[in-house]
Protein backbone atom coordinates (compact mmCIF):
# COMPACT_ATOMS: atom_id res chain seq x y z
CA UNK A 1 0.00 0.00 0.00
CA UNK A 2 2.77 2.04 1.30
CA UNK A 3 4.68 1.42 -2.18
CA UNK A 4 1.21 2.51 -4.37
CA UNK A 5 1.14 5.66 -2.39
CA UNK A 6 4.52 6.62 -2.87
CA UNK A 7 4.42 5.63 -7.02
CA UNK A 8 1.18 7.67 -7.04
CA UNK A 9 3.06 10.98 -5.34
CA UNK A 10 5.80 10.28 -7.91
CA UNK A 11 3.33 10.38 -10.81
CA UNK A 12 1.84 13.79 -9.37
CA UNK A 13 5.00 15.06 -9.18
CA UNK A 14 5.96 13.99 -12.55
CA UNK A 15 2.76 15.50 -13.96
CA UNK A 16 3.40 18.52 -12.18
CA UNK A 17 6.65 18.75 -13.52
CA UNK A 18 5.14 18.20 -17.13
CA UNK A 19 2.59 21.06 -16.51
CA UNK A 20 5.29 23.65 -15.43
CA UNK A 21 7.36 22.92 -18.09
CA UNK A 22 4.98 23.07 -20.59
CA UNK A 23 3.72 26.92 -19.38
CA UNK A 24 7.54 27.88 -18.84
CA UNK A 25 8.14 26.63 -22.76
CA UNK A 26 4.73 28.83 -23.55
CA UNK A 27 5.56 31.96 -22.04
CA UNK A 28 8.76 33.07 -23.65
CA UNK A 29 6.68 31.81 -26.92
CA UNK A 30 3.87 34.29 -25.98
CA UNK A 31 5.86 37.14 -24.98
CA UNK A 32 8.09 36.74 -28.80
CA UNK A 33 4.64 36.54 -30.54
CA UNK A 34 3.15 39.43 -28.51
CA UNK A 35 6.00 41.79 -28.80
CA UNK A 36 6.32 40.54 -32.77
CA UNK A 37 2.52 41.70 -33.03
CA UNK A 38 3.15 44.89 -31.48
CA UNK A 39 6.05 45.95 -33.35
CA UNK A 40 3.92 44.94 -36.48
CA UNK A 41 1.11 46.91 -35.57
CA UNK A 42 3.24 50.41 -34.37
CA UNK A 43 5.10 50.48 -38.20
CA UNK A 44 1.34 50.13 -39.62
CA UNK A 45 0.13 53.29 -37.18
CA UNK A 46 3.09 55.43 -38.49
CA UNK A 47 2.69 54.74 -42.12
CA UNK A 48 1.45 57.78 -44.44
CA UNK A 49 3.00 60.18 -41.53
CA UNK A 50 5.96 61.87 -41.78
CA UNK A 51 7.27 59.07 -39.38
CA UNK A 52 6.72 56.21 -41.51
CA UNK A 53 10.85 56.22 -42.35
CA UNK A 54 11.74 56.31 -38.73
CA UNK A 55 13.56 53.00 -37.85
CA UNK A 56 11.57 51.86 -34.63
CA UNK A 57 11.53 49.30 -32.25
CA UNK A 58 8.71 48.48 -29.44
CA UNK A 59 10.68 46.69 -26.57
CA UNK A 60 8.41 44.39 -23.62
CA UNK A 61 11.12 44.99 -21.17
CA UNK A 62 11.95 42.30 -19.06
CA UNK A 63 11.26 42.07 -15.13
CA UNK A 64 13.95 41.14 -12.61
CA UNK A 65 13.96 40.26 -8.84
CA UNK A 66 15.22 43.98 -8.13
CA UNK A 67 12.13 45.10 -9.83
CA UNK A 68 9.72 43.23 -7.99
CA UNK A 69 11.16 44.73 -4.81
CA UNK A 70 11.71 48.39 -5.74
CA UNK A 71 7.57 48.09 -7.14
CA UNK A 72 6.11 46.35 -4.00
CA UNK A 73 8.37 49.31 -1.68
CA UNK A 74 6.85 51.94 -3.98
CA UNK A 75 3.30 50.66 -3.04
CA UNK A 76 3.92 50.50 0.48
CA UNK A 77 4.18 54.05 -0.37
CA UNK A 78 1.17 54.36 -2.66
CA UNK A 79 -1.41 52.02 -1.03
CA UNK A 80 -3.44 54.67 1.03
CA UNK A 81 -3.85 56.92 -1.79
CA UNK A 82 -5.03 53.94 -3.98
CA UNK A 83 -7.07 52.34 -1.15
CA UNK A 84 -9.16 55.63 -0.32
CA UNK A 85 -9.56 56.58 -3.82
CA UNK A 86 -10.79 53.07 -4.90
CA UNK A 87 -12.49 53.05 -1.84
CA UNK A 88 -14.71 56.32 -3.12
CA UNK A 89 -14.48 54.81 -6.72
CA UNK A 90 -15.99 51.47 -5.93
CA UNK A 91 -19.69 52.61 -5.29
CA UNK A 92 -20.22 54.03 -8.82
CA UNK A 93 -19.48 50.37 -10.25
CA UNK A 94 -20.82 48.22 -8.35
CA UNK A 95 -24.51 47.21 -8.43
CA UNK A 96 -26.51 44.63 -5.69
CA UNK A 97 -27.89 43.24 -8.25
CA UNK A 98 -25.16 40.76 -8.24
CA UNK A 99 -23.71 38.12 -6.08
CA UNK A 100 -20.54 37.13 -7.80
CA UNK A 101 -17.54 38.67 -5.71
CA UNK A 102 -14.46 39.54 -7.77
CA UNK A 103 -11.27 38.30 -5.92
CA UNK A 104 -7.84 39.97 -5.59
CA UNK A 105 -9.19 43.90 -5.34
CA UNK A 106 -6.73 46.60 -2.87
CA UNK A 107 -10.06 47.47 -1.74
CA UNK A 108 -13.56 45.82 -1.38
CA UNK A 109 -16.18 44.54 1.20
CA UNK A 110 -15.35 40.82 2.06
CA UNK A 111 -11.61 40.14 2.75
CA UNK A 112 -9.53 37.04 1.86
CA UNK A 113 -7.19 35.96 4.24
CA UNK A 114 -5.80 33.25 1.57
CA UNK A 115 -4.82 36.29 -0.68
CA UNK A 116 -2.40 37.53 2.04
CA UNK A 117 0.40 35.05 1.65
CA UNK A 118 0.74 36.34 -2.55
CA UNK A 119 2.03 39.71 -1.17
CA UNK A 120 0.57 41.72 -4.12
CA UNK A 121 -1.74 43.67 -0.97
CA UNK A 122 -4.97 42.28 -3.53
CA UNK A 123 -6.72 40.65 -0.36
CA UNK A 124 -9.78 41.81 -0.66
CA UNK A 125 -13.49 41.25 -2.92
CA UNK A 126 -16.21 43.39 -3.98
CA UNK A 127 -19.33 42.32 -6.35
CA UNK A 128 -18.92 42.40 -9.78
CA UNK A 129 -21.08 44.90 -11.36
CA UNK A 130 -23.49 42.93 -13.86
CA UNK A 131 -22.10 45.19 -16.82
CA UNK A 132 -19.53 43.51 -18.64
CA UNK A 133 -16.65 46.61 -17.79
CA UNK A 134 -16.00 50.06 -16.95
CA UNK A 135 -17.28 52.53 -20.35
CA UNK A 136 -13.63 53.85 -19.91
CA UNK A 137 -10.13 52.69 -21.27
CA UNK A 138 -6.78 54.56 -20.22
CA UNK A 139 -3.39 55.00 -21.82
CA UNK A 140 -0.08 56.70 -19.67
CA UNK A 141 2.47 57.73 -21.93
CA UNK A 142 5.59 58.72 -20.35
CA UNK A 143 8.01 60.67 -22.24
CA UNK A 144 11.89 59.02 -21.72
CA UNK A 145 13.86 61.89 -22.77
CA UNK A 146 17.25 62.66 -21.22
CA UNK A 147 15.51 65.63 -19.00
CA UNK A 148 13.24 63.51 -17.58
CA UNK A 149 16.28 63.04 -15.03
CA UNK A 150 16.38 66.01 -13.37
CA UNK A 151 14.40 67.33 -10.66
CA UNK A 152 13.00 64.24 -9.29
CA UNK A 153 10.46 64.41 -12.43
CA UNK A 154 11.19 60.58 -13.01
CA UNK A 155 10.45 59.12 -9.87
CA UNK A 156 7.32 61.16 -10.18
CA UNK A 157 6.40 59.67 -13.24
CA UNK A 158 7.02 55.89 -11.78
CA UNK A 159 4.82 56.32 -8.75
CA UNK A 160 2.14 57.97 -11.31
CA UNK A 161 2.16 55.01 -13.31
CA UNK A 162 2.43 52.23 -10.57
CA UNK A 163 -0.85 54.36 -8.71
CA UNK A 164 -2.78 54.80 -11.90
CA UNK A 165 -2.34 51.26 -12.94
CA UNK A 166 -3.26 50.42 -9.20
CA UNK A 167 -6.02 52.01 -9.43
CA UNK A 168 -7.37 50.95 -12.62
CA UNK A 169 -6.64 47.53 -12.04
CA UNK A 170 -8.50 47.70 -8.59
CA UNK A 171 -11.52 49.30 -10.55
CA UNK A 172 -11.62 46.82 -13.73
CA UNK A 173 -10.17 49.65 -16.42
CA UNK A 174 -8.18 48.53 -18.90
CA UNK A 175 -4.96 50.30 -18.72
CA UNK A 176 -1.93 50.37 -21.25
CA UNK A 177 1.39 52.27 -20.10
CA UNK A 178 3.95 53.17 -22.51
CA UNK A 179 7.30 54.97 -22.47
CA UNK A 180 9.18 56.34 -25.32
CA UNK A 181 12.49 57.98 -26.32
CA UNK A 182 14.27 59.09 -29.47
CA UNK A 183 17.74 58.68 -31.25
CA UNK A 184 19.39 55.99 -29.57
CA UNK A 185 20.96 54.72 -31.89
CA UNK A 186 21.00 55.62 -36.02
CA UNK A 187 19.45 51.54 -36.33
CA UNK A 188 16.89 52.64 -33.60
CA UNK A 189 15.53 55.81 -34.26
CA UNK A 190 12.24 55.69 -32.34
CA UNK A 191 12.24 53.14 -29.01
CA UNK A 192 8.42 52.58 -27.43
CA UNK A 193 8.49 50.43 -24.11
CA UNK A 194 5.34 48.43 -23.83
CA UNK A 195 5.15 48.33 -20.13
CA UNK A 196 1.43 47.66 -19.62
CA UNK A 197 -0.99 46.67 -22.40
CA UNK A 198 -4.72 46.17 -21.82
CA UNK A 199 -3.84 42.92 -24.30
CA UNK A 200 -1.14 41.59 -22.46
CA UNK A 201 -1.99 37.93 -20.34
CA UNK A 202 1.33 38.64 -18.74
CA UNK A 203 0.51 38.98 -15.06
CA UNK A 204 4.14 40.35 -14.21
CA UNK A 205 4.28 43.10 -16.24
CA UNK A 206 3.48 45.70 -14.20
CA UNK A 207 6.67 45.73 -12.34
CA UNK A 208 8.33 46.30 -15.45
CA UNK A 209 7.46 49.65 -15.01
CA UNK A 210 10.29 49.93 -12.84
CA UNK A 211 12.22 50.21 -16.09
CA UNK A 212 11.06 53.74 -16.90
CA UNK A 213 13.99 55.59 -17.10
CA UNK A 214 15.26 58.91 -18.29
CA UNK A 215 16.91 57.90 -22.06
CA UNK A 216 17.62 60.43 -24.83
CA UNK A 217 15.82 62.98 -27.27
CA UNK A 218 11.55 62.60 -27.64
CA UNK A 219 9.02 62.11 -30.26
CA UNK A 220 6.38 63.01 -29.20
CA UNK A 221 3.96 63.07 -32.21
CA UNK A 222 4.93 59.40 -32.99
CA UNK A 223 4.56 58.17 -29.96
CA UNK A 224 0.79 59.51 -29.62
CA UNK A 225 0.12 58.21 -32.89
CA UNK A 226 1.33 54.36 -31.75
CA UNK A 227 -0.40 54.85 -28.82
CA UNK A 228 -3.90 56.22 -29.74
CA UNK A 229 -4.12 53.69 -32.61
CA UNK A 230 -3.54 50.79 -29.93
CA UNK A 231 -6.13 52.60 -27.81
CA UNK A 232 -8.61 52.44 -30.26
CA UNK A 233 -8.85 48.59 -29.77
CA UNK A 234 -10.10 48.74 -27.07
CA UNK A 235 -13.90 48.31 -26.74
CA UNK A 236 -14.55 50.87 -24.12
CA UNK A 237 -16.88 53.82 -25.27
CA UNK A 238 -14.85 56.65 -24.10
CA UNK A 239 -10.86 56.70 -24.46
CA UNK A 240 -8.17 58.91 -22.47
CA UNK A 241 -4.58 58.92 -23.17
CA UNK A 242 -2.72 61.01 -20.15
CA UNK A 243 0.77 62.50 -21.43
CA UNK A 244 3.16 63.08 -18.74
CA UNK A 245 5.86 65.29 -20.37
CA UNK A 246 8.72 68.00 -19.52
CA UNK A 247 9.71 69.81 -22.69
CA UNK A 248 8.96 70.13 -25.94
CA UNK A 249 9.21 67.61 -29.04
CA UNK A 250 12.99 67.13 -30.62
CA UNK A 251 14.71 64.17 -32.11
CA UNK A 252 16.97 63.86 -35.28
CA UNK A 253 17.31 65.19 -37.72
CA UNK A 254 15.11 68.19 -37.70
CA UNK A 255 11.83 67.79 -35.60
CA UNK A 256 11.03 70.18 -33.27
CA UNK A 257 9.77 73.83 -33.68
CA UNK A 258 7.26 74.22 -35.85
CA UNK A 259 7.23 71.09 -37.68
CA UNK A 260 7.04 68.99 -34.80
CA UNK A 261 4.45 71.35 -33.33
CA UNK A 262 2.40 70.93 -36.27
CA UNK A 263 3.00 67.26 -36.68
CA UNK A 264 1.42 67.15 -32.34
CA UNK A 265 -1.29 69.05 -33.23
CA UNK A 266 -2.04 67.19 -36.44
CA UNK A 267 -1.87 63.91 -34.50
CA UNK A 268 -4.21 65.17 -31.81
CA UNK A 269 -6.80 66.32 -33.92
CA UNK A 270 -6.47 63.44 -35.81
CA UNK A 271 -7.73 60.95 -32.94
CA UNK A 272 -9.59 63.27 -31.25
CA UNK A 273 -12.02 63.00 -34.36
CA UNK A 274 -11.41 59.22 -33.61
CA UNK A 275 -13.41 59.62 -29.89
CA UNK A 276 -9.65 59.97 -28.22
CA UNK A 277 -9.39 62.28 -25.25
CA UNK A 278 -6.03 63.19 -24.51
CA UNK A 279 -4.36 65.25 -21.27
CA UNK A 280 -0.93 66.17 -20.45
CA UNK A 281 0.61 66.50 -17.60
CA UNK A 282 3.54 69.40 -18.19
CA UNK A 283 6.12 69.04 -15.19
CA UNK A 284 9.23 70.38 -16.87
CA UNK A 285 10.07 73.76 -18.32
CA UNK A 286 8.17 74.22 -20.99
CA UNK A 287 5.04 74.35 -19.72
CA UNK A 288 3.75 77.08 -21.96
CA UNK A 289 4.99 74.93 -24.87
CA UNK A 290 2.83 71.75 -23.73
CA UNK A 291 -0.37 74.16 -23.08
CA UNK A 292 -0.06 75.54 -26.64
CA UNK A 293 -0.24 72.07 -28.24
CA UNK A 294 -2.56 70.19 -26.23
CA UNK A 295 -4.77 73.23 -25.58
CA UNK A 296 -5.12 75.21 -22.13
CA UNK A 297 -7.91 72.91 -20.70
CA UNK A 298 -6.04 69.68 -21.26
CA UNK A 299 -3.31 70.26 -19.89
CA UNK A 300 -2.07 70.06 -15.52
CA UNK A 301 0.18 72.24 -14.82
CA UNK A 302 2.29 70.02 -11.87
CA UNK A 303 4.01 72.10 -9.80
CA UNK A 304 3.98 69.67 -6.60
CA UNK A 305 5.60 66.16 -8.26
CA UNK A 306 4.14 64.83 -4.89
CA UNK A 307 0.82 65.33 -6.03
CA UNK A 308 1.00 63.94 -9.24
CA UNK A 309 -0.12 60.24 -8.52
CA UNK A 310 -3.30 61.17 -6.55
CA UNK A 311 -4.05 63.96 -9.21
CA UNK A 312 -3.81 61.37 -12.29
CA UNK A 313 -6.08 59.27 -10.39
CA UNK A 314 -8.41 61.74 -9.82
CA UNK A 315 -8.86 62.62 -13.16
CA UNK A 316 -9.78 59.20 -14.21
CA UNK A 317 -12.87 59.23 -11.68
CA UNK A 318 -14.17 62.32 -13.70
CA UNK A 319 -14.53 60.11 -16.82
CA UNK A 320 -16.43 57.40 -15.30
Amino acid sequence: MKILIFQAMIMEKMALHSIMSSINQIQPNYKKKFRKQLNREARQSVQGSVHEDIKLIVHRPEVTYQNREEYNRMMITLMPVIRELIRKTNPLLEHELSAEFAKSRLYGTKFFADQVASMDFRTFARKRPPEEEPSIAVALRIDESASMSAFGRLDAAKQAAVALYEFCKGCGIPIMVYGDTADRSKLEQMSVYAYVDFESKDADEKYALMNIQARSNNRDGMALRIISDRLLNAPQKSKLIISISDGQPKAMPDYSGEKAAYDMKDTLQEFRRKGIQFLAAAIGQDKEAIRELYGAENTLDITDLKQLPSRLVQIITRFL
